[in-house]
């Protein structure tokens, strides 16, 4: 049914963001139709961009952990701690990419990643690879079957902290899934099938359950978990040579970058869905994108993250490329378009959102 509107509602109702209220049974064809067009030369992930950015920020990340650990100085190993966090953080986020570039791009980099920084920080891509591309499916985005959606902007205020300072524990408890879980579920079956389902993913839903792996995947989860057990045990039985305040730095910073990741986490979407399936649009609209000129985002978001919604438009476009396609869409849409509707200025604008969403200050539709 039309309705009509006086020019001063029309004026207001341009001036408006779209919101993920308004596409939840339909899409904005005209905006898809223009994502596939303006991007057709884009697409192809380069050497030349992943494997420079990963190594040196995993490069950067221990160098500046092993200064943190060796100096006496509390001032500078704070800095490098931080350092190293940051830069360790940035190699971590390449697990995102790994689970989106074509099987036939860059060969031997998901070899490489593990090996230099997935098991190090014990976190291998099995523990992305086969899960985060179910955030991605049509009819399972923002339901009970996505293992990476919370509607945290429809929980108690108390639950936005809590989700954050859970990370805090993210080391002690990879540690203990490593070094004690994996080899106890060798020899007791329904423990591994415990640990498989609720601690081998990088989720935040409570509810979901992993499946079983196969095929290629279940060679790589053998091999990344058994790196994982030796690596978990080795940096344990390295304290009885050199003692505890090592491990406990290591572990601080990678806490540190825990944290990091669930604040960036917190703000990749608005978390406003109640569980329903909704259009490609809708699930755009409900996930965010913090363009430049801002450069904090770059920090926090890391690896083409801080363009999380185009990413949901265009889930296969590597990270280097969605600056451009960014730009592109914009300038093809215009500042009044559904695309400018999940564009937001930055973190603590949407934390801020988020949490008056949680106290009933809902924003409206």
């Amino acid at each position: 049914m039309e309705q009509t509107l006086n020019p001063a509602a029309a004026s207001s109702a341009l001036r408006a963001p779209a919101t993920r209220a308004q596409f939840i049974d339909s899409d904005d064809k005209d905006m898809l139709r223009v994502a596939r067009d303006a991007t057709k030369d884009l697409g192809q992930a380069r050497a030349a961009w992943y494997w420079p950015d990963m190594l040196l920020s995993a490069g950067l990340g221990y160098g500046a952990m092993a200064g943190a650990i060796l100096t006496d100085n509390i001032t500078l190993a704070v800095v490098l701690g931080i350092v190293s966090a940051l830069a360790l953080y940035r190699a971590l986020m390449f697990i995102h990419e790994l689970t989106h570039i074509h099987r036939d791009a860059l060969p031997g980099f998901r070899t490489a990643w593990n090996l230099l920084v997935g098991i190090p920080m014990l976190v291998p891509s099995f523990m992305y690879e086969g899960v985060h591309t179910l955030h991605h499916k049509r009819t399972q985005y923002g339901t009970a079957e996505d293992p990476e959606y919370l509607p945290l902007a429809l929980m108690k205020p108390w639950s936005l902290p809590a989700f954050v300072l859970i990370a805090l524990l993210a080391p002690v408890g990879l540690i203990l899934r490593f070094a004690v879980l994996v080899p106890l579920g060798v020899v007791i079956p329904p423990l591994r099938k415990l640990v498989w389902e609720q601690a081998s993913a990088l989720m935040i839903n409570p509810e979901f359950r992993r499946k079983p792996p196969e095929g290629v995947l279940a060679k790589r989860v053998y091999w990344q978990e058994l790196g994982g057990f030796v690596w978990a045990w080795a940096v344990l039985a390295s304290t009885q040579f050199i003692g505890w305040r090592p491990l406990l730095i290591a572990l601080a910073i990678v806490s540190l970058t825990a944290v990091l990741n669930q604040l960036r986490t917190l703000v990749a979407h608005l978390w406003e869905n109640d569980g329903e399936p909704m259009t490609v649009t809708a699930q755009f609209l409900d996930s965010v994108n913090v363009p430049p000129p801002g450069l904090v985002a770059e920090i926090w978001a890391p690896v083409g993250l801080r363009y999380h919604a185009l990413h949901h438009l265009m889930p296969s476009m590597p990270y280097h490329d969605l600056p451009e396609a960014h730009r592109r869409l914009k300038a093809e849409l215009g500042t009044q378009s559904t695309y400018d509707g999940a564009n937001h200025k930055g973190m603590m604008e949407l934390v801020a959102r988020i949490a008056r969403s949680t106290m009933g200050q809902r924003p409206t539709a």
